[in-house]
């Protein structure tokens, strides 16, 4: 995904439950850069040693090699939790909620809201935190001081001043990488996330895969199917992206995602569906839109108070993103551009906290930073800055209130000083069984035709789409889908490929 904005494949009921959960793990996440062991100190090879961690789950730390050439060189260790099956199990069922950076421990600790009473019956919920996130060798770039200032940044320049501002900045946030993660960033790509997960499949005692992955998860999961399809026995890729495409692409088509879902909202706001609280003035859709426009044309030159900080152009687009994702986001939508147009910024502010997993202290959990370096390793992106102007205009042409700063927001990964670990192209996982692979028609962060990209890639991918809003579609209020993924996981039956599912809400 794009760099800073992380589509975090939660449903509308699952965002906060995860947002407060991270915020209790996140002092930890930056204490030990082993993910728990002191530096020097090497956690036991390839087992789990599970301990109780509280509400029925399961704890453990899988130790794997830090460079997956060198075997019997140093480890570091990933964080891995479960829930034990309930009823007559069939194996363990690995989840991932996307990012790249969010956590997978986080994740499966909400697994009452991510599965179905069936699925959590039947197997164990395995979630892990991907090395670089969370708790699993996390990487760190900056102070949170330094975040702040980063994520404020202005992101559409301008002109050579401001444009030449943006280009320090992100050489010095690569440069902080590389100073205090440097021997973990050439590590931290999808590639070696995908070797984690086989070792941790194996360390469960599953002969076979079963997994659910959202959004970013849905990339985890083709890579392992295209690494190991003889070990797949049945995968979720819900949201999916397409692994062809170029970061420059991806950007632009998340833009694009992002203004059709904002499109969708406003539509159904000056139509009368959004009650008497639409705070548009205008009732036509064109106008509307204009009045966010330019909202976000003034937040570029005079930022609104937002509490403690100031609502930059930044964190009003990121804090119009965040309602995006679920459809039931749109009244609180309405109520922060209410308080936006009389000149209050601060429900924006906290809008782009809960995206970037800011808690009320300050402190960040490692979210960003991992997101960061992952997607630096996971594409090659140009070295050049007078390329992310290019596409940043093509960009701002296709998504006016999204695309410039969707594109400039990768710009760190043209200095960084790792090489990345994986090009872009069609993953085909031949020889794997059937994959389901589901998409939603307006969703914002990963838009529908990925999903019917990646299905065609993968030799059995087999494509369940949804007429619907909202990011992914499991567990977010549509029955067809839900039976549908069910059915699969417990039984390895898929529905017929192309099925178009009613829409979510």
């Amino acid at each position: 995904m794009d760099s800073r904005v992380v589509a975090t494949s939660v449903g509308s009921r699952v965002l906060a439950i995860l947002a407060t959960a991270a915020l209790l793990v996140t002092a930890c996440s930056r204490e030990h850069p082993t993910g728990g062991h002191p530096a020097g100190e090497q956690p036991a090879k390839g087992r789990l040693s599970w301990s109780d961690c509280g509400d029925g789950f399961e704890c453990a730390e899988l130790a794997v090699p830090l460079d997956h050439g060198q075997p019997d060189g140093e480890r570091i260790a990933i964080s891995v939790t479960r829930l034990p099956a309930s009823g007559d199990r069939i194996g363990s069922l690995v989840v991932n909620p996307g990012g790249p950076g969010s956590s997978g421990v986080d994740y499966a600790r909400a697994a009452d809201l991510i599965v179905s009473d069936e699925v959590r019956a039947r197997f164990d919920i395995v979630g892990f935190d991907p090395r670089g996130v969370g708790r699993s060798a996390p990487v760190e770039c900056v102070n949170d001081e330094g975040l702040d200032a980063f994520i404020a940044l202005d992101t559409t320049p301008d002109d050579a001043r401001e444009r030449a501002e943006l280009e320090r900045a992100s050489r010095e946030f690569a440069a902080g990488c590389q100073a205090r993660s440097g021997r973990l960033l050439p590590h931290v790509g999808t590639v070696d996330a995908a070797r984690d997960m086989d070792a941790l499949r194996e360390a469960l005692g599953d002969q076979k895969l079963t997994y659910l992955g959202k959004s970013y998860g849905t990339f985890l999961g083709a890579i392992y199917a295209d690494m190991y399809p003889g070990r797949v026995r049945a995968l979720v890729l819900d949201g999916a992206l397409d692994p062809a495409i170029s970061r420059f692409q991806l950007n632009t088509d998340q833009a694009v995602g992002f203004e059709t879902a904002l499109r969708a909202y406003v539509e159904h706001c000056v139509g009368g569906l959004g009650g008497a609280k639409c705070p548009f003035r205008s009732r036509d859709t064109g106008a509307a839109l204009a009045e966010i426009t330019a909202l976000l044309g003034r937040t570029d030159t005079r930022p609104l108070p937002g509490g403690d900080r100031q609502a930059t152009e930044a964190l009003v687009t990121l804090g119009l993103a965040t309602p995006l994702y679920s459809r039931t986001g749109w009244a609180s939508l309405s109520e922060t551009l209410s308080r936006a147009f009389a000149g209050d910024g601060t429900q924006l502010v906290r809008n782009a906290d809960q995206l970037l997993d800011r808690r009320d202290d300050g402190h960040y959990s490692n979210q960003t930073e991992s997101n960061m370096a992952i997607n630096c390793m996971d594409s090659p992106y140009p070295r050049n800055p007078s390329s992310y102007a290019t596409a940043a205009a093509d960009a701002a042409r296709k998504s006016p209130r999204f695309g410039a700063y969707f594109m400039w927001s990768s710009l760190p990964c043209a200095y960084w000083p790792a090489k990345p670990t994986f090009e872009n192209h069609p993953l085909r996982a031949k020889g794997a069984p059937p994959i389901l692979v589901v998409g939603t028609k307006r969703d914002p962060a990963t838009p529908y035709p990925w999903a019917e990209a990646l299905a065609r890639q993968l030799e059995s991918g087999v494509l369940l789409g949804v007429d619907g809003d909202g990011h992914t579609a499991y567990k977010n209020d549509s029955a067809c889908v839900d039976d549908a993924v069910d059915r699969y996981l417990l039984t390895r039956a898929v529905p017929q490929n192309g099925t178009i599912c009613p829409g979510i809400g």
